[in-house]
């Protein structure tokens, strides 16, 4: 217990008891016996249940909580997060959780997840933790591992998968994805978003409810996904004539991808890569970070700085480096020669 005297006189107590702080601040210096008798009260005067609860109700609480605040997705990806936790765990009550269930719970789900994802359900526990003002040590993550250079097709890859699409119902869907669009954006596209010009308005997203449903949903005027694009004739035309950039589920544009990718003999890459290649590309076309992020719907230049810059491989670089190391010695033994 902690007897403090504040700047206006007052003195706070403050106790924890089984795993909750308690507060309460009196006009006077209160003996220990007072102290402990008034810390009792505000025990006795609690809600019914907190300390009580089992980490599941508390996490499903916590959840509802953000259900309005959250999209649907990272709704969607909470309730998955609570199917790895162990089931003793979720059923053991907040004030029986101590540090160790929480390092074992960590140590358990790192031998099946990557360090990203174990990430995650930690920060996951410490924030239901947190509401219930819990305070347990936070768990070692595990070391990250090495991460491989993430593949990003080049332009001699999509321009083979545009032409062997060419026809197919995924034509649209892949041609949008190489101008940045993400795949819930291109499924939620339809012949109202075109506007004069052949002007683009992604204004709109599909996304997955956390019952498992697909609705699509109007994007709010500030997030920045939102934009105006200038597609080519031959896009707008397609989606002019079918009403839509795409019809189906949106996973059938990752299989339709990676049949073709199969079929041409290219390293296989999700949808989502032709994000990459889109801002790779019009970086190496000299297009400034900024434009790129107005383009792709970006809020910040992190992915830029990561991810997406892929100027050339490092083959390319060792060749150009080698060129440009010559050409110095050629005119240096001009020079030299010259002088002669």
């Amino acid at each position: 217990m902690n007897i403090e005297k504040l700047k206006s006189g007052s003195y706070r107590i403050t106790q924890m008891v089984q795993g909750r702080r308690y507060r309460a601040t009196v006009d006077h210096k209160p003996t220990p016996t007072e102290a402990m008798k008034i810390i009792s009260g505000l025990v006795d005067r609690a809600p019914i249940g907190v300390a009580n609860k089992t980490f599941r109700q508390a996490l499903n609480e916590y959840i509802e909580s953000k259900s309005e605040v959250l999209s649907p997705p990272t709704i969607r990806g909470y309730y998955y997060l609570v199917k790895r936790i162990d089931s003793e765990f979720l059923n053991k009550k907040l004030n029986q959780l101590t540090a160790v269930d929480l390092q074992k719970i960590i140590n358990t789900d790192s031998s099946n997840h990557a360090y990203k994802s174990v990430k995650n359900l930690r920060s996951h526990i410490m924030s239901t933790l947190k509401m219930y003002d819990i305070k347990l040590k936070s768990p070692t993550l595990p070391k990250p591992e090495a991460k491989d250079e993430p593949y990003i097709p080049t332009e001699e890859d999509v321009k083979r998968i545009l032409k062997a699409l060419q026809g197919s119902k995924f034509e649209c869907a892949v041609q949008l994805a190489v101008m940045g669009l993400r795949r819930s954006e291109i499924c939620a596209i339809d012949g109202t978003d075109l506007l004069e010009d052949n002007v683009l308005f992604v204004r709109k997203a599909m996304v997955q409810t956390k019952d498992g449903n697909f609705v699509i949903r109007n994007k709010t005027k500030t997030d920045k996904s939102t934009r105006k694009l200038v597609i080519p004739s031959h896009i707008a035309d397609l989606i002019v004539k079918q009403g839509f950039a795409y019809q189906g589920h949106p996973n059938s544009i990752l299989d339709g991808l990676k049949a073709v990718e199969k079929r041409l003999d290219i390293p296989y890459f999700p949808p989502h890569k032709m994000r990459h290649f889109f801002a790779s590309y019009l970086h190496d076309l000299g297009y400034t970070d900024e434009q790129i992020m107005a383009l792709g719907g970006w809020k910040t230049d992190n992915v830029m700085k990561s991810v997406y810059r892929h100027a050339m491989d490092m083959d390319e670089v060792k060749k150009s480096v080698a060129a440009d190391i010559n050409s110095l010695y050629d005119e240096m033994s001009h020079e030299i020669t010259h002088k002669k």
